[in-house]
């Protein structure tokens, strides 16, 4: 019998469609996918997924085999650990079967210990919220001041419009929306009063803040941001005194703050915006404690009377270092604790405000993360984290503030007998070409040969500033159980090493990110970790970027890409000022109206730099509905390259037509169905396929 015939891939038509750019005409064949609901448009796209369906049948047993491996390792029926605020212990629970969190909380035993014999109310049960939904996303809740309103905001179409409800927890009656397109929001301390920010529909900048009286009143703008390079949020200051409207740009931010007893009155501009001044402001007993980069560039901490909070009154309390990058601090009644990075590791210190001595929070690995886990109460004497590395499961801590001791409360659970002294990770320090150290985290299983034969996974981002931690993943374990080298390189346009190591992968030096993340994978080929043909390679969004541009540069060094919701039309996207990712960012990527800022952006445009050359095996996935980067850029990008690449390797886009977002699913179970179906294939392009 005669084999099948191989699928063969569609064709996207091209279109003429011409651009004047600098006094130069460009045209853009595949522009015209940017036409949504065109219906030729949607048959491409399915076209597409019907190609991907077909070119990876065999890769189905194998998908679902890693799918039900992962799963097998969640404990599905799980509680979270509950955290006091106020007179009630909250917590979240998943239940077996449920793709959705439960959210719930108790009232404190009489000792003001959480006590499992008190009722459970539940305060949003996601599922029901989810019913008759293909996407639920949960933008964020809020209980009132008095414990009695629950303010929530949903998202049912991956577009990130959340609408904004109330509930009344007593009754259980939610209202009608209060507001669309709802980005933070924050409660007065009267309960009745609250605050929201909403976007613009075109480009999605939040830029208006709104005061709401929900006894009848209706929304009032209370400030409008003009200054389209800003973005404004709402919230409140860990003692719960003062709400805060923060702006922000890419490289100056500022405050207003207003009494939250207080909600009729105007917000008072804590510091004017000056250019290149970044801040912000926490407030402790009458004092604003005010983390600022003037004459600072990893941040320093000042205080000064909230009546006057000018540099004229400011005095210093934590200085600058200059290889300690200063990310926060959490004020408390007793104590400060101050969130810092150092050589890419997370570091607290803890202060305790009578004696103004300090403690350093110890963690037992070389290699790890560390985050702030949420401690509500100001009054509270423990200070709650979340620790984890590549090999430990994240685990949920209590710091008692004055001894420093750490009381372990929850190490989430492996299932299956997972054993972390069969594994091992570790940091290295690549050289990149202009002689920066480059962190690499490392995870592998114990035995791995470094003889260049191990099957090695690359991960990295590498813009905005954020830096990339070393967390534990139960799905990495299926890599690396069938003896996968992880690899994450923290390259330049993060902060990993502090701001300047975002300075250096931004603007006019963003190549340095790229060539980082090469001279990182050079480095792992010449250490003998893997080799060219056994290295696979993954970043998303921004990271996605990332992959266009090194595939472009140097194909010959991956043996497999994966490319998520990836932003690789870099011109069309930042010469159209109607689009999200564009006037914002302007300070991130470069303006392209400037001629400078255009040329050296199109010189590393993936879309604009895809040559008839040879590239390696490629797995584009994005969503139709995506918010952050459209659809239609790795749409492009696949269509135009199908035309130029000259080998005979796989090259497919996996899009989610129904209501997904940026980040894919929204539910637990979909989301892991789709995790397996990537690494099954990422697996199989080095041979590995059961």
């Amino acid at each position: 019998m005669a084999a099948d015939p191989a699928p063969k891939p569609p064709v996207a038509p091209q279109k003429a469609h011409t651009s004047l750019w600098h006094g130069e005409t460009v045209n853009d064949p595949w522009f015209w996918l940017r036409e949504k609901a065109n219906p030729e448009v949607v048959a491409y796209l399915n076209a597409e997924n019907a190609y991907t369906e077909a070119m990876t049948k065999d890769l189905q047993p194998f998908s679902e085999a890693l799918y039900k491996e992962m799963l097998g390792r969640i404990k599905q029926t799980d509680l979270s650990v509950p955290v006091r605020r106020g007179a009630f212990y909250y917590y979240a629970r998943t239940e077996e079967g449920k793709q959705y969190p439960i959210q719930c909380r108790r009232k404190a035993g009489k000792d003001g210990a959480y006590d499992e014999k008190t009722a459970e109310e539940v305060l949003l049960d996601q599922n029901e919220l989810a019913k008759g939904l293909k996407f639920l996303g949960l933008g964020g809740m809020s209980v009132s001041d008095d414990d009695r309103t629950l303010l929530y905001s949903t998202d049912a179409t991956g577009f990130r419009q959340y609408k904004l409800f109330t509930k009344d927890l007593a009754s259980g009656k939610v209202s009608s929306p209060l507001a669309e397109r709802v980005t933070s929001f924050t409660w007065a301390a009267d309960s009745r009063h609250l605050f929201f920010v909403t976007e613009d529909d075109v480009t999605k900048r939040s830029n208006q803040l709104w005061r709401l009286d929900l006894k009848g009143g209706k929304p009032e703008l209370v400030y409008e941001e003009k200054d389209e390079l800003y973005r404004i949020g709402v919230g409140r200051t860990k003692d719960r005194k003062f709400l805060l409207m923060e702006s922000q740009s890419t490289d100056t931010w500022e405050s207003r703050y207003l009494a939250a007893s207080k909600p009729l009155g105007t917000f008072k501009v804590l510091l004017p915006r000056e250019k290149g001044h970044k801040y912000d402001v926490e407030h402790r007993e009458g004092t604003f404690y005010i983390r600022t980069n003037k004459g600072a560039k990893n941040f320093r901490v000042v205080t000064a009377p909230v009546a006057t909070p000018d540099p004229k009154h400011w005095k210093t309390f934590i200085p600058h270092r200059v290889d300690v990058l200063i990310e926060g601090l959490e004020p408390f009644r007793d104590f400060l604790v101050v969130a810092e990075k150092h050589e890419g590791l997370d570091c607290f210190r803890i202060q305790d405000v009578k004696t103004g001595a300090w403690k350093d929070v110890a963690f037992p690995e070389r290699v790890y993360a560390a985050f702030p886990g949420g401690t509500p109460e100001y009054t509270a004497r423990a200070f709650r984290f979340a620790y984890q590395s590549m090999i430990t499961p994240q685990s949920i801590y209590d710091c008692d503030m004055a001894s420093g001791k750490q009381t372990l409360l929850k190490e989430t659970e492996v299932l299956g007998g997972y054993d972390k002294s069969q594994y091992a990770t570790e940091r290295l320090w690549a050289t990149a070409r202009d002689g920066a150290k480059v962190p690499l985290s490392v995870v592998y299983k114990k035995g791995v040969k470094r003889d260049g034969s191990a099957p090695l996974f690359l991960y990295a981002y590498g813009s905005y500033g954020f830096g990339m931690s070393a967390t534990f993943s139960i799905p990495r374990l299926s890599l690396l159980d069938r003896g996968m080298v992880y690899v994450i390189a923290h390259i330049r346009g993060g902060n990993e090493m502090g701001e300047a190591w975002h300075d250096d992968g931004m603007l006019m030096k963003k190549m340095n990110t790229f060539t980082d993340f090469i001279d990182s994978a050079e480095f792992l080929v010449k250490e003998a970790w893997t080799s060219k043909d056994r290295l696979v390679i993954e970043g998303g969004s921004a990271g996605g970027l990332l992959m266009g541009a090194v595939t472009n540069l140097r194909p010959d060094l991956f043996k497999a890409v994966h490319s998520a919701v990836p932003f690789v039309d870099v011109m069309n996207t930042m010469m159209d000022a109607s689009l999200p990712l564009t006037v914002g960012e302007y300070l991130e990527w470069g303006n392209p109206n400037e001629k400078a800022a255009f040329a050296y952006m199109r010189a590393y445009s993936p879309y604009d730099n895809l040559a008839k050359k040879a590239y390696p095996a490629i797995l584009v996935t994005t969503s139709f509905n995506d918010s952050q980067v459209m659809y239609w850029e790795p749409a492009k990008y696949v269509a135009k390259l199908r035309t130029l690449k000259t080998d005979a390797n796989p090259l497919l886009l996996k899009i989610k037509m129904d209501p997904a977002g940026h980040g894919g699913a929204s539910g637990r179970y979909d989301a892991l169905k789709d995790k397996a179906f990537e690494t099954a294939w990422m697996l199989k392009q080095v041979g590995i396929t059961k």
